[in-house]
């Protein structure tokens, strides 16, 4: 028998969906010793915040989306590889990778006509037209390419702890921004949302 699944809350959702990034930066602020002891320390508790968010989810709408699975899949080996290695490298790349990969397979769907986003949000948007999920499709994967470049810029340019802040302060703004700036086109498309603010955002990278 297939398990029930119970809708998440925004803010559940935003717990889920956020929280790992969030125990990543305040690790990285306050876990004592030198640098790479705190790189190491701030990896260590992402992975386990992250596995804690798909358990999270599982108990609270036996369901794991297909974003967080993608997600995970990537923070984990190359956390491993960070703290196995100590090199910060490859948990700083691991955004880029994660945005790249969501540029690629929304611009394969859009190119072949399949609507991936909406296999990948599910039933996020209720009431949103084939055309409204294309556009929203086209405006996210042109967001992830943006990422991916600025993430690569800011990783080279910024000091590891300004790296942690800006992807905690400035990346995380931008998404929800980005998201509200889709707000009205969704509605002009037939969403159907008693708060249009709580639409999801995909995963942070």
């Amino acid at each position: 028998m297939d398990k029930v699944r119970t809708p998440l809350s925004p803010g559940m959702r935003m717990l889920i969906d956020l929280g790992p990034l969030a125990v990543f930066f305040l690790v990285n602020s306050y876990a004592p010793g030198l640098q790479i002891q705190r790189v190491i320390s701030a990896t260590a508790a992402f992975m386990v915040a992250m596995v804690g968010a798909m358990v999270l989810s599982w108990w609270k709408a036996k369901h794991i989306s297909p974003m967080l699975w993608i997600t995970a899949a990537l923070v984990l080996p190359f956390g491993a590889l960070t703290i196995y290695f100590h090199d910060q490298t490859f948990i700083q790349i691991k955004p880029t990778i994660v945005y790249t990969m969501f540029a690629v397979i929304l611009g394969y769907g859009v190119i072949a006509r399949k609507p991936l986003l909406q296999m990948l949000l599910e039933t996020a948007y209720p009431g949103l037209s084939a055309k409204g999920w294309r556009l929203l499709t086209i405006n996210w994967a042109g967001f992830f390419v943006a990422m991916a470049v600025l993430n690569e810029v800011m990783r080279h340019v910024l000091t590891w702890d300004q790296w942690v802040t800006f992807k905690t302060w400035t990346v995380i703004p931008l998404t929800l921004v980005f998201a509200m700036i889709n707000i009205p086109m969704l509605m002009r498309h037939g969403l159907q949302l008693e708060k249009p603010e709580d639409t999801p955002i995909p995963p942070e990278g």
